[in-house]
């Protein structure tokens, strides 16, 4: 049984690991609600990425703000909020967690192969994020202790039982 305290899971990591698809279908799972980090970027920020500029973190502290304000108007209308973000660095995870009370949110980072994921991207039609980015993505994540990490070498169903059964061993 997940832990009760539990009101918001952020899934994380590099585009192309799999955020939406294992979000949404962990919100399922567990009878909550979904939305993608994506969504919430001003345009200026899509175009910036799909013009190949990766974002730096002036572009990134209103969108954080917008993230971080939605996850407090979501504990009020779902019982569980699973957002998908790559909260890639420490300092960004610090924005999301704001002022939480230990186990209210808890961050599932998932993690693959630099090859794995650039096969995944190369598959990807239509998205704003272009391949080309990975390599600053991969540079800029800080994995911390404070995060789970579930691997996505594995079909999505078994993801996200993974992701369950880790949450409720904290």
């Amino acid at each position: 049984m997940l832990n009760p305290d539990l009101k918001t899971i952020i899934i994380m990591g590099v585009s192309g690991s799999g955020k939406s698809l294992i979000g949404s279908l962990l919100a399922t799972k567990l009878e909550g609600v979904f939305e993608d980090g994506d969504d919430f970027h001003p345009a200026a920020n899509k175009a910036k990425m799909s013009a190949g500029t990766p974002l730096n973190d002036d572009d990134r502290w209103p969108w954080y703000a917008t993230l971080r304000q939605r996850i407090e108007d979501m504990r009020h209308l779902t019982p569980i909020y699973v957002l998908a973000c790559s909260a890639l660095k420490s300092i960004y995870r610090d924005k999301l967690l704001a002022h939480d009370q230990p186990g209210t949110l808890r961050f599932v980072l998932l993690d693959g192969s630099k090859e794995l994921i650039a096969s995944r991207l190369a598959a990807r039609k239509g998205h704003f994020m272009p391949p080309a980015l990975l390599d600053s993505q991969l540079a800029t994540l800080e994995p911390t202790p404070d995060i789970l990490r579930v691997s996505i070498d594995q079909t999505p169903e078994q993801i996200v039982n993974d992701i369950i059964q880790k949450l409720e061993l904290v």
